[in-house]
């Protein structure tokens, strides 16, 4: 005899995992929060902002490689591991890309990568140890117009593109779902007032509404969470409003208002927890829409500002590339986007045939 749960939770679990699709969505996602949070791990470039340029090999192609050599500075920051963790590593060395070098006593002669100029310095700058200062090193994305690495740019970007979805959505399901679920149970009046604020929300067009909170509260990714988030919470009112006008009809809610329940007790405790599945499918499709807003904003230079790296301020900063035989440096990050995008658009459609959402 099976001994399987019944409950509509682990029904519904397994037939998540049952997806194929979805479940590699899943994991592709926890992936990119993985990088989202300790992309500075990875990241070849882990300098704050991955931020560490050399205009001499701009534009170049992925894959492209070039010694490095690197002159550390007397100064050192006093950094914590946990701010190297998660802000990235204050930058005191000097990096020079050349293209060859030779020893004579105690001078080391290198050729620059830019002008093919010879230069000196004593080897005592970098402590008469060649082979841990001059190393190869390899751009598997290639670099940017400004000669910094284009894959550590994309990782640390990752955590914008990925924390506004979560921001965005947190505001968004608080103000929306309350404001849908007090509407919904109280009617009348009140819900006409709210629908009005809600029509009225509505009609406006999401990017303009978004870019007026934003110049409102000023540029940067924070004002962006800010902003994206109470500018979706619309659509989750809207569905929460109705289903709870339905809800509100079920004898459970004709019993606990019976046994003299306080309305909030009602709503929270009794009616919200049951009309949850349509949230969560909205709240996957609201991540990949705050995704592909602030994407929009950064790419209208409204959004994270430089140097904090975005995936839509990489596309703006390199669009133009596409007709100068370098699509790369803007087709790479759009790529990103849009599997992130399309990884949570394809859980949504999992959880709906999981949870068994009319839509």
């Amino acid at each position: 005899m099976s001994n399987k749960s019944t409950s509509l939770s682990q029904l519904a679990i397994r037939k998540f995992k049952q997806n194929k699709i979805g479940l590699i969505s899943f994991w592709f996602v926890v992936f990119c929060g993985f990088i989202a949070v300790f992309g500075y791990l990875v990241a070849p470039d882990n300098s704050e902002n991955a931020n560490q340029m050399h205009i001499e090999i701009h534009s170049k192609k992925p894959g492209f490689s070039v010694e490095m050599l690197t002159i550390p500075n007397k100064e050192s920051s006093n950094q914590s591991w946990m701010n190297k963790l998660f802000m990235g590593t204050k930058i005191t060395n000097t990096e020079i890309p050349i293209r060859s070098y030779q020893l004579k006593g105690d001078v080391l002669e290198y050729v620059n990568y830019d002008d093919g100029l010879t230069k000196s310095i004593p080897l005592s700058l970098i402590h008469n140890n060649t082979s841990k200062y001059i190393q190869k090193k390899t751009f598997y994305f290639g670099t940017d117009k400004y000669g910094r690495d284009l894959l550590s740019r994309l990782i640390v970007g990752t955590r914008i593109s990925f924390f506004i979805g979560f921001i965005a959505v947190f505001i968004s399901l608080f103000i929306g779902i309350s404001i849908g679920a007090i509407a919904g149970y109280f009617g009348g009046k009140v819900d006409a007032f709210i629908m009005w604020i809600i029509n009225i929300t509505w009609s406006i067009p999401t990017l303009l509404l978004v870019i007026a909170i934003t110049l409102a509260l000023g540029k940067g990714y924070w004002q962006v969470f800010i902003a994206v988030g109470l500018t979706m919470w619309v659509e989750v009112a809207r569905v929460v409003r109705g289903q709870v006008l339905t809800t509100k009809q079920q004898q459970y809610v004709e019993a606990a208002k019976a046994l003299g329940y306080s309305n909030f007790r009602i709503i929270f405790r009794h009616i919200l927890p049951n009309i949850m599945a349509p949230v969560i499918v909205i709240s996957a499709a609201n991540f990949a829409a705050a995704i592909l807003i602030e994407s929009g904003l950064s790419f209208l230079g409204i959004g994270a500002q430089p140097p904090t790296p975005s995936w839509g301020a990489i596309i703006k900063n390199h669009y133009n590339y596409i007709i100068l035989g370098k699509p790369y440096l803007a087709v790479i990050p759009g790529l990103a986007i849009m599997s992130l995008v399309m990884a949570f658009m394809l859980i949504g459609n999992t959880l709906r045939d999981a949870l068994d959402v009319k839509t």
